[in-house]
């Protein structure tokens, strides 16, 4: 197959996998007394290329997410040599160290995994230097991703310290909060752990009125996401299919 004949049938599956994906959000909200455009749909475009990224553009899509900072910057740096639309969103969605909240603020539109105040403190530090070097003139929009079973290991903010985190990053001038973030652990059944979710957020939501984005549900279950509550689903393998081998 020619270079045009592959980049033709890529932009064809990739149409058809994200039509089927918003009739499937479209049927979810539906079903749990939702209006169909109020649950955004992120496709992560980690581990693909920068290509995939454009047709994905082409197709009408204006938001990205990303889990890597190292792949992240330089797909952005390629995606940009052939879209210049300014209104592109890039969303860090994946676990995010202090040592890289610098650079993920110079191209970062929203930070999905924000869990504690030393990391807020250092994503508002690379917004700081991120403002002085010209890479970027607004605040970081941040959601807090919470722990639902208290494990350490899969990154989370618990329920204890949340009220904290939330006046921290609510007080900083360099950082937005938008919301919460939350994953099902392994093993949980999805309607569980969404509703414990759901009602974290309706905790903050008393003390931080504007922080009304709810990031839940993936491609297994983005379902049980949306029917309780869930205002951005970040869907992978159900849009870009089976990740790319390295």
């Amino acid at each position: 197959m020619s270079e045009h004949g592959a980049v033709d049938a890529r932009r064809a599956e990739l149409a058809e996998a994200l039509a089927a994906v918003r009739r499937r959000l479209d049927e979810a909200a539906r079903a749990a007394g939702r209006a169909p455009g109020d649950v955004a749909l992120l496709p992560v475009t980690k581990y693909f290329p920068a290509s995939d990224a454009v047709l994905l553009y082409e197709l009408g899509c204006r938001s990205f997410g990303e889990s890597r900072e190292q792949e992240a910057g330089a797909k952005i740096a390629r995606f940009r040599e052939s879209v210049t639309d300014p209104d592109v969103a890039w969303h860090m969605i994946g676990r995010l160290q202090r040592n890289k909240a610098r650079a993920v603020a110079r191209w970062a539109h929203t930070i999905h995994s924000v869990d504690s105040i030393r990391l807020a403190d250092a994503v508002a530090a690379g917004v700081r230097a991120a403002r002085e070097s010209g890479d970027r003139t607004t605040p970081i929009r941040v959601l807090l991703q919470v722990s639902l079973d208290a494990d350490p290991q899969r990154g989370g903010v618990v329920a204890a310290d949340l009220d904290a985190l939330a006046a921290a990053v609510a007080g900083a001038d360099e950082l937005e909060l938008a919301g919460l973030m939350g994953v099902p652990p392994l093993g949980w059944d999805p309607d569980a752990a969404f509703e414990q979710l759901a009602g974290m957020h309706a905790d903050v939501l008393r003390s931080h009125p504007g922080a009304t984005e709810l990031s839940a549900g993936m491609s297994g279950d983005l379902e049980q996401a949306v029917r309780w509550g869930s205002t951005c689903v970040r869907v992978g393998t159900a849009v870009l299919g089976r990740r790319p081998l390295a």
